[in-house]
């Protein structure tokens, strides 16, 4: 049963939400300083919750910080919080920051926040219809590191509604990355798979689709260029909070048939199964 409190963790301490706060000498205030990573709970538990930490870690490591707790004290508070929320359908997102800066500029001891909020995926109606992408000239500074600096997604906010789309898919030169919160993929005239190898996140969906792709069809990292996609017979995002989603417009071109297709249905179906298999259907 969901709690009428949301409970957070903030530096050292499981609050309500409302009493969850940082200082503003907190680096991710003064600067933008910091890391995150973001995980799915179903059924009350964490959805390929090593591959998250994993990560995070990773993310961490490239920004000069380090988580303040080891990880075993790290999945105790994530589940006490799940716990405590009693939201059986949910995100939970670890950020790291820089810390409470005497300068308002040099790293000092990280904060780690952990937070719960109720999640929807998208439903038969989107997948069924699909949705349109608009592209932009831009790569992300560190794009290995899951960097809290999402200036420039917000920004293109406006012009992505503007434009009837649902997102923007970045670019440079005419080779595409990822989007600001996913990844991409195509399929090619002869079924083969690619993801783009540079410049991108390393989604946790996106590394179990290439898994689970590859036992059907030819699946690579790779160079993807707009032309590459404009051309594609099917073209599909990943990410944790859609799972796969198609994409039948890019910019102003009709991909394929401009319908979802067979192979990214079924490889949504398989994912399914994936995250089905590698968490309890009942709570333990």
């Amino acid at each position: 049963m969901q709690s009428n409190v949301n409970y957070a963790y903030v530096r050292g301490q499981v609050l309500p939400l409302e009493q969850a706060t940082l200082h503003i000498s907190d680096l991710s205030i003064q600067r933008g300083y910091g890391v995150f990573d973001y995980f799915r709970i179903s059924n009350g538990r964490p959805v390929f919750l090593d591959d998250y930490l994993e990560r995070f870690h990773a993310s961490a490591q490239a920004m000069r910080m380090q988580v303040p707790i080891p990880d075993e004290e790290l999945r105790s508070v994530i589940r006490e919080l799940i716990s405590k929320n009693g939201i059986p359908m949910a995100g939970m997102k670890m950020i790291l920051t820089g810390g409470y800066s005497e300068n308002g500029y040099d790293p000092a001891e990280p904060s780690l926040v952990i937070l719960q909020q109720p999640l929807m995926l998208p439903g038969p109606e989107m997948l069924a219809k699909g949705i349109k992408i608009i592209t932009h000239e831009y790569v992300r500074e560190v794009p290995r590191a899951k960097t809290i600096n999402y200036t420039m997604g917000i920004r293109l906010i406006e012009e992505i509604k503007n434009r009837g789309a649902s997102d923007v898919l970045y670019q440079q030169q005419g080779v595409v990355s990822e989007f600001p919160r996913c990844n991409l993929f195509i399929v090619r005239e002869d079924d083969a798979l690619v993801t783009p190898a540079e410049n991108v996140l390393l989604g946790v969906t996106r590394k179990n689709v290439l898994a689970l792709a590859g036992k059907k069809y030819k699946a690579v990292e790779g160079t993807v260029t707009l032309e590459n996609v404009y051309q594609a017979k099917e073209v599909f995002l990943t990410s944790t909070t859609k799972r796969i989603l198609p994409i039948v417009q890019v910019d102003e071109q009709v991909i394929g048939t401009g319908k979802p297709g067979d192979i990214t249905l079924s490889l949504l179906e398989d994912l399914v199964r994936l995250e089905e298999e590698s968490v309890p259907r009942i709570k333990v």
